[in-house]
């Protein structure tokens, strides 16, 4: 019995801890649920960890993304998260990726026992579903919003799917964002432990998953409710990509979306303005249909409505500021 887990074998033994050693966990995302779905998984000794995020570590998120410092802000969460894992446990493989995409999802995620989803947007949400339905392995899921979370693991030819309880994503702008709603680090920090808890018992064999089952979370009052979910038949399609970009490409053109009066406390260096309202009323940027152009207004919910305006009247390669200019300035200054 290893020192380092003898807490643990004591509860699953022997072969318990050797089915963690073989394993491999896929996290998506380096974020609020999974810093500490993270540290969790690496300090119990599950022996691979593949980890995806393309975003970099800024000072907003340091109150909830406990696996990473001040010391890191700046750099890619990947590099962030990967170093507090290996400091915690050198004996765990981790292997990071960029950004979950279409394209590559099901090569990079074929062998994993586990896909564990903290990401914090529909698009990679149905993502995750489908690889995980394409490959046959189970889903772990959770989502934030404000006080509240919900979670539950989704696992195709054995329970509900994804699309049984989410058929559709919202339109944008439909779900507010944690930077509008709010978040607590309390919060994703309870949900994210209890993802780490259902991929340990899904690969030990130990306990009951929560296949079936939506957990509801309340912070306010500090309850769990458990609300029956079954398989309607949905079935998970590859979807594309969300079209977002969090870095601006050099020379594209910039579009503000935001208020006149938004626009005159700061801007992004060579945008144009056109407000969304006269977007959604029918006007167009100034820019080729075939032409590449970044949207981005305060946090990226407006120009993600811009975006899908603008697409569906023919703008094909228009793209939305992930985290719009409130990101821009965490990482780059005031202009």
């Amino acid at each position: 019995m290893s020192i380092r887990y003898a807490r643990q074998e004591a509860l699953w033994g022997d072969k318990g801890q050797q089915k963690l050693a073989d394993s491999h966990v896929a996290v998506i995302g380096a974020g609020g649920l999974g810093s500490p779905a993270l540290l969790y998984l690496a300090g119990a000794g599950v022996g691979r960890i593949s980890l995806f995020d393309d975003d970099l570590v800024s000072p907003s998120n340091l109150h909830r993304q406990v696996i990473h410092t001040t010391a890191s802000i700046g750099t890619a969460k990947t590099e962030s998260a990967a170093a507090a894992v290996r400091a915690l446990n050198p004996e765990v493989e981790l292997i990071c990726h960029g950004r979950l995409e279409s394209a590559t999802a099901l090569e990079q995620l074929r062998g994993c026992d586990v896909v564990l989803d903290g990401t914090d947007n529909f698009d990679a949400r149905y993502l995750c579903s489908w690889a995980a339905h394409s490959l046959g392995i189970p889903h772990i899921w959770a989502s934030i919003l404000g006080f509240d979370a919900q979670m539950s693991v989704f696992w195709s030819g054995k329970g509900p799917v994804y699309e049984d309880v989410f058929p559709t994503a919202p339109a944008p702008g439909e779900v507010p964002s944690c930077s509008q709603a709010g978040v607590l680090g309390p919060i994703v920090g309870t949900v994210g432990s209890a993802m780490a808890l259902e991929a340990l018992k899904i690969i030990t064999g130990v306990g009951t998953p929560l296949i079936g089952t939506l957990g509801y979370f309340e912070a306010l009052s500090g309850t769990w409710e458990y609300i029956p979910i079954r398989p309607t038949g949905a079935q998970p399609t590859q979807p594309a990509d969300a079209p977002e970009v969090r870095e601006i490409p050099a020379h594209a053109p910039l579009i503000d979306v935001r208020t006149d009066t938004e626009r005159a406390r700061a801007a992004i260096p060579h945008s144009t303005h056109l407000p969304l309202d006269r977007i959604l009323a029918g006007e167009n940027p100034d820019i080729g249909q075939g032409d590449a152009a970044v949207i981005y207004c305060a946090s990226g919910i407006r120009s993600a409505q811009a975006v899908h305006a603008l697409r569906g009247r023919g703008y094909e390669r228009v793209v939305s500021l992930r985290g719009g200019i409130n990101a821009w300035l965490e990482q780059h200054g005031m202009p």
